[in-house]
């Protein structure tokens, strides 16, 4: 059995204390499986499906069940603690609201997502709202390529 430090036990407590300072701000009641699966998306390094989040929470809480987690997904965006992203037309994906405005390249070879932010962006939704009279209050920009990997493997 690993024993965990002192180092790991902090940064553990402080994640979870942070998840449940999230959940209690937004006035929801803090369930262990809201918690549990906010938790798995802020520390999901990616943008994961709800198939993904779900395999992660059976391992730390074996009798979760797939609706809960989509009833939760759906409560978690509903709040604006989350945002769904869509990559392909199968999936929705998932990631914590970011706190800066950011765009997405998705690999057409091997599915890789890449997050940028681009300045430019702000720029062309303030020209637009102006020209426009169009309230913009979301923008996202997904550019579709090939990542270096792939690039090198096609040749």
């Amino acid at each position: 059995m690993k024993r965990i430090s002192n180092k790991e036990t902090n940064t553990k407590t402080k994640s979870l204390e942070s998840t449940r300072q999230t959940l209690n701000v937004t006035g929801l009641r803090i369930t262990s499986q809201r918690a549990l699966i906010l938790e798995i998306i802020q520390r999901g390094q990616g943008h994961l499906d709800a198939d993904e989040v779900y395999r992660r929470a059976r391992e730390r809480q074996p009798r979760l069940s797939l609706s809960t987690v989509y009833r939760t997904l759906r409560t978690l965006k509903k709040m604006g603690l989350v945002e769904e992203v869509h990559f392909d037309e199968a999936h929705h994906h998932y990631e914590i609201k970011p706190s800066t405005e950011h765009h997405h390249l998705v690999c057409l070879g091997c599915g890789k997502v890449v997050e940028f932010e681009c300045p430019l962006s702000q720029k062309m939704k303030d020209d637009v709202s102006r020209e426009k009279g169009f309230e913009i209050t979301d923008a996202e920009v997904r550019m579709r390529g090939y990542c270096p990997e792939c690039r090198r493997e096609r040749g």
